[in-house]
């Protein structure tokens, strides 16, 4: 076997049925020991969202928490999006969309558990800025002491590989095919220019990357989910139908998709597994990135800043992603399709915007890509600063630059290999360290409702 080959079936196999099964159940865990307060107080932490105090300090931190949720938000809504979604309806047929927002919803307990650890055991490191994440909740929390060490440096080291993986190669590679095919853009071209808008905002350090957030993520994802709206009203007819297949597929078998997809049945286990695996890369709850990210906001409660960033689950997968979706099963392309990944998305958007469809899938993919760039950035930087410190930061930024550039025109199949197989890193020390800390989510979680219900909010 080649190189590439052991990658992939090491990958496979941590991404096997367990660790979905394992990612599932421990957000499901969570739920149970915190006797379901990420469910309730759900409609709690969208208020957050839009109120006036999450966009000023409430507390000690780097941005508003507002804005770190935005930063969450510009690393987990990406290419998985409109590529991930359509990839799992071609091979799992639509009832695999019941089971991606199935294991988001069991998402919001692990998303929760972990931005709320994040903020608690975060600390400053010497340039006086906030650094957090699981890796430092890895070390404080968890005894002996030694095992703390280690699961915090194996996923501060895949945090740190996979951010030059998933998180910059893949992501400047996306953007310039996509600007290529629409129109005609030069790879070299799009990824100078993208490398050097990323070396200016990432120069910055989390508050230039945190203000662009803050402008790019509710753009981009007012005009895709509009554009996709779109595509679903000019095929209204089709949608009660859609609905309910969607709903019988996700449970009885069914014909397969399309081409893409063999043509072998796609039963409801090909449903489920495509579902909760495209589900988990579009959220990433249970992964612990968002964590790190969440660790900067100027917040006074761990509490809060978990239930705001737990929002960002249910707007990465419980709305982007089931619009995508809708957007592909109502248009009619999926049934008999030869397409996958953005060619479906595209396909889906033409039936109802003609030629533009495919433009405005290809600068919401440059956009999304882009932004999962800053976001990515951000997590690699401080999983890198764990690991060696703040004085070789410098380093890490200018090699993370280089590389969006060299990803751009590279061949990645060895790099998206690579980056699934350290995102798999990530997820197992993350999924230890919740489970060992979930009596402290459920204390703080408790005392937190406590207090609320004590001030009638």
């Amino acid at each position: 076997m080649s190189l590439l080959q052991w990658i992939q079936a090491a990958s496979r196999l941590l991404w096997g049925p367990g660790t979905l099964v394992l990612l599932t159940g421990t957000g499901l865990f969570l739920l149970i020991r915190t006797r379901f307060l990420p469910w309730r107080n759900l409609p709690h932490a969208l208020s957050i969202v839009f109120s006036r105090e999450a966009r000023s300090a409430r507390g000690t931190g780097d941005v508003s928490p507002f804005s770190a949720l935005m930063t969450t938000l510009a690393a987990t809504i990406g290419t998985g999006n409109i590529v991930g979604v359509a990839t799992a309806l071609a091979s799992g047929g639509p009832g695999a969309l019941v089971w991606m927002e199935l294991s988001a919803a069991l998402g919001l307990s692990s998303k929760c558990a972990e931005c709320l650890l994040a903020v608690k055991y975060r600390q400053r490191n010497s340039r006086g800025e906030m650094c957090g994440g699981p890796m430092y909740v890895m070390r404080q929390a968890i005894r002996p002491r030694w095992l703390g060490a280690l699961l915090g440096g194996i996923f501060a080291l895949s945090t740190l590989l996979a951010s030059f993986g998933i998180g910059d190669m893949t992501q400047s590679n996306s953007i310039a095919a996509a600007l290529e095919r629409a129109f005609g853009a030069p790879a070299l071209l799009t990824g100078v220019v993208v490398s050097a808008l990323a070396l200016a905002i990432l120069s910055g350090g989390i508050r230039s990357i945190a203000r662009a957030a803050s402008l790019v993520v509710p753009a981009m994802a007012l005009l895709y989910l509009g554009a996709a709206a779109a595509v679903i009203l000019g095929n209204r007819d089709a949608l009660p139908g859609v609905l309910e297949e969607i709903l019988s597929r996700a449970f009885t078998p069914g014909a397969a998709a399309g081409g893409a997809a063999g043509t072998a049945a796609a039963s409801a286990v090909d449903a489920l597994r495509y579902g909760v695996s495209r589900g988990v890369f579009s959220n990433e709850a249970g992964m612990g990135s968002a964590a790190i990210s969440a660790a900067c906001a100027a917040t006074d409660s761990p509490v809060r800043q978990g239930y705001l960033n737990m929002t960002a689950t249910v707007l990465d997968t419980m709305v982007v992603c089931t619009v995508t979706g809708l957007a592909i099963c109502c248009s009619g392309v999926l049934e008999g399709t030869v397409h996958s990944g953005a060619a479906l998305t595209i396909a889906a958007f033409e039936t109802v915007l003609g030629p533009a469809g495919a433009a405005v899938v290809a600068v919401c993919v440059a956009l999304f890509a882009f932004s999962t760039i800053l976001g990515w950035e951000y997590l690699g930087e401080k999983a890198f600063e764990f690991l060696l410190g703040t004085r070789l930061v410098s380093l890490y930024r200018i090699l993370f630059v280089l590389l969006c550039l060299l990803g751009a025109g590279a061949e990645l199949e060895l790099v998206f290999a690579v980056s699934d197989l350290f995102n798999a890193l990530m997820v197992l020390p993350n999924l230890i360290c919740l489970l060992l800390c979930s009596g402290t989510v459920a204390r703080e979680l408790l005392s937190y409702e406590t207090a609320r219900k004590s001030r009638g909010r």
